[in-house]
């Protein structure tokens, strides 16, 4: 099985616990080299996060338990990358469109 080098999941937080605090949590995962959280709407009880986490094996199930029992749900998963390196998308005709 390949292994997941980078992930981006969209979520919806409490405020409480912080980012910093989640971050830290992801970050001392194995296989986590780097997490980068976000927040791109704040409501009153509520915030939306995008987590970006890298590494070298990152255990989804696990990064999916820390975000839950952070109290955080997962809107979506915007980003997977696997294999034995990291590249980024390719800009194509259809990206210019906007």
């Amino acid at each position: 099985m390949a292994a997941i080098r980078r992930i981006v999941l969209d979520t919806l937080k409490p405020h409480e616990p912080g980012i910093i605090e989640l971050a830290e949590k992801i970050s001392d995962q194995p296989g986590v080299d780097a997490v980068n959280i976000s927040i791109y709407e704040m409501d009153r009880k509520v915030e939306n996060a995008k987590i970006t986490i890298e590494g070298n094996n990152i255990q989804v199930d696990e990064v999916f338990k820390i975000v839950k029992d952070y109290g955080a749900s997962i809107h979506s998963i915007d980003e997977v990358v696997a294999g034995k390196k990291i590249i980024d998308d390719s800009e194509t005709p259809q990206d210019s469109y906007n």
